[in-house]
């Protein structure tokens, strides 16, 4: 296996979108104790995200900076558009089409993608071809009608 041993699990979204299933993996993650960089090709995306992760629940919240925010190194989430990974992350979060780069410093990458998009679907596919041939161990989830997640591959 490649890249340090990444695993890079791919999220096909069919019925909810980032916003319902994102803050949910993040909250698994830092219940393994885990930090997480969430990626995004949209600045915009990012400040929409900012706020709602303090507020997606009424009865929680996740706790979270910006890369470029002081102090980032200290965050259990940090959200960005760059490369880096200033939180020293165990998961990275890749949405809206962003670009992995290098995975070696992480134990999981999770692509998160809209499966009614055919561009993003499209993107998906590459990704997925160039992880695999990467050597990286890859799994796909697609959500089901009505057990939640499914493991397709």
């Amino acid at each position: 296996m490649a890249a340090g041993g990444c695993e890079v699990w791919f999220y096909h979204l069919e019925r909810t979108g980032v916003d319902q299933v994102l803050p949910e993996l993040l909250d698994k993650t830092l219940a393994k104790g885990w930090r997480a960089v969430v990626r995004s090709s949209a600045p915009e995306r990012l400040d929409h995200l900012d706020g709602w992760l303090w507020s997606y629940r009424d009865d929680s919240f996740l706790p979270h900076g910006r890369a470029e925010e002081p102090q980032a190194e200290r965050q259990p989430i940090v959200l960005t558009t760059g490369q880096d990974r200033p939180n020293a992350a165990e998961a990275l979060f890749l949405i809206d089409g962003a670009e992995a780069g290098a995975l070696d410093a992480y134990t999981r990458c999770v692509l998160l993608f809209d499966g009614r998009d055919p561009a993003a679907l499209g993107q998906a596919r590459d990704q997925w071809k160039t992880f695999k041939a990467a050597g990286l161990a890859v799994s796909y989830w697609r959500q089901g009608a009505e057990r939640g997640w499914e493991k397709q591959a």
